[in-house]
């Protein structure tokens, strides 16, 4: 799947949060996603919030799987370590820059790192694995 069909799935199976996320670019081993930061991703102080990061590593390597295998809506997450490294900038949306690992059969692995727009230091960093159901 390319960049507008990632985008069209997230229109019509994730619609409740498509208007956070927009598929920069889809690299060779992965992609990068843009999370739009908004007044809801924020916490008291101003940084974005630990859950919105979170949500943009797992949506950002489930898209990357999805751009391998197809629209496969019932891939779900079976495991996360994510590190948090360092306060977001102020203002500004985030990259995570996905790379997947593994894509099997049954099982993908993926790490993404998370970045501030026009920063090279990465905030946090995340590593999951993903169930993909049997074709039937």
């Amino acid at each position: 799947m390319d960049a507008s069909a990632l985008g069209q799935f997230l229109d019509t199976d994730f619609a409740q949060v498509r208007e956070d996320f927009e598929v920069e670019q889809i690299t060779a081993d992965g992609l990068i996603l843009r999370l739009r930061v908004k007044a809801r991703h924020l916490r008291p102080g101003g940084t974005v919030s630990g859950p919105s990061m979170f949500a943009l590593a797992d949506v950002a390597i489930y898209l990357a799987i999805l751009s391998r295998i197809g629209p496969r809506a019932l891939s779900v997450t079976t495991s996360c370590a994510m590190d948090f490294m360092r306060k977001p900038a102020a203002g500004v949306d985030l990259l995570a820059e996905t790379r997947l690992l593994k894509l099997g059969r049954l099982l993908a692995v993926g790490d993404a790192l998370i970045r501030s727009e026009g920063s090279d230091a990465p905030v946090a960093r995340a590593s999951m694995t993903y169930a993909i159901p049997p074709e039937r």
